[in-house]
């Protein structure tokens, strides 16, 4: 299968990685730093240096390919969809937006092509999860779904450090939220509905934040009560964004905080994916509940390490593609991430990336 990646930052490295070592994919990164695209040099796969914000240029990097893999930062998904669309390329991406993900399912109606966005960690495998406890009940309660991409060791006031993209960050904490009250889709706000848990004897809070659901709402609409997804910080996270963003008004100048946080909060490698499901309703004329937990560590090989929310999204988003090019999923129009079946995507080999918590045990 032929491929383009559009986008060579770190996760995008790393599903680069991943597909070209498979030995199943011929695969062309596009992208417009030359510094990113020299650290795949040593990868069998081709490079291409193009404005991936010129959707002309996008265009004819596809010519001849069968499928692309969008890894560039949000406000691109819906010119790469559509250029996917005109060079009749099947089309993944990661992208947690809300706008993006319904434009481009509008894209897909009546397409020859597939188009599966969301294919990440939080929108992505949190959704195949949800929908496959979900589907164990005769009747659904409550379903609630709690993912964080945290810092293993926090040492500052937000007890946060950058694991993956400022835009996105910012994104789903400034744009309202989807959730399922009493049967029907509401909208709540981001950074609120606080809740407090603890796990392996840590802390945690968890909180709104937009897109995280995927389609998910629109699937469960009238077959449960309760649906949301909040994502997951250590202790006193939230109050600081909120001020930040609300108090101080930086909602409305987000390019600024952006710009401060990449300043001054340092990246890390040694991070932990916390993925948090917990689903009640009626069994056998009982109400039962079922929950999946994992924790996903980095990776701390000395020659390549890996952050483990580069190995859960790069996981998630291979896994789509390898479980499609199998023909596990349809060939054509809108795939919702829920089409997935769990037990397919864990035993895939790209998704067995999940398969390696160490410390939570988990109902599978």
């Amino acid at each position: 299968m032929r491929v383009v990646l559009m986008g060579a930052g770190h996760i995008g490295q790393t599903i680069a990685t991943l597909l070209a070592g498979s030995g199943d994919y011929q695969v062309k990164v596009v992208d417009r730093s030359a510094e990113a695209l020299r650290k795949l040099e040593h990868l069998p796969l081709e490079v291409a240096q193009i404005d991936t914000s010129d959707a002309v240029a996008l265009r004819a990097a596809l010519k001849g390919y069968d499928a692309v893999v969008n890894a560039l930062p949000y406000h691109l998904a819906t010119m790469a969809a559509a250029q996917a669309l005109d060079a009749g390329c099947h089309y993944f991406d990661l992208t947690e937006d809300v706008g993006a993900t319904r434009e481009i399912m509008r894209m897909a109606e009546g397409a020859k092509t597939a188009f599966m966005p969301q294919c990440g960690l939080a929108p992505g495998f949190i959704g195949i999860v949800a929908h496959h406890l979900s589907k164990k009940f005769s009747k659904l309660q409550e379903v609630k779904m709690r993912v964080g991409a945290l810092p293993a060791f926090p040492t500052n006031s937000l007890k946060y450090n950058l694991t993956w993209s400022v835009d996105g960050l910012i994104n789903e904490y400034c744009h309202p939220c989807e959730a399922i009250r009493d049967g029907q889709i509401i909208e709540v706000l981001p950074l609120e509905g606080m809740e407090h848990f603890s796990l392996d004897g840590t802390e945690y809070e968890a909180f709104n934040t937009s897109g995280g659901l995927g389609t998910l709402c629109e699937t469960l609409k009238g077959k449960v009560q309760t649906l949301d997804y909040k994502t997951v910080r250590y202790p006193g996270h939230c109050d600081i964004m909120k001020m930040l963003l609300q108090e101080l008004g930086m909602q409305f100048d987000q390019e600024n905080l952006k710009n401060i946080l990449r300043n001054s909060i340092p990246l890390t490698m040694q991070d932990v994916v916390l993925v948090f499901v917990t689903v009640s309703g009626e069994r056998d004329g009982q109400l039962v509940q079922e929950v999946f937990a994992r924790k996903i560590f980095a990776d701390r090989n000395e020659q390549a390490p890996l952050s483990a929310i580069q190995i859960t999204t790069a996981a998630g988003i291979c896994a789509a593609v390898d479980l499609f090019r199998e023909g596990k999923l349809p060939q054509s129009g809108f795939i919702r991430q829920e089409q997935v079946e769990l037990p397919a995507f864990l035993a895939n080999r790209f998704g067995s990336a999940y398969q390696q918590s160490r410390q939570v045990e988990s109902i599978g």
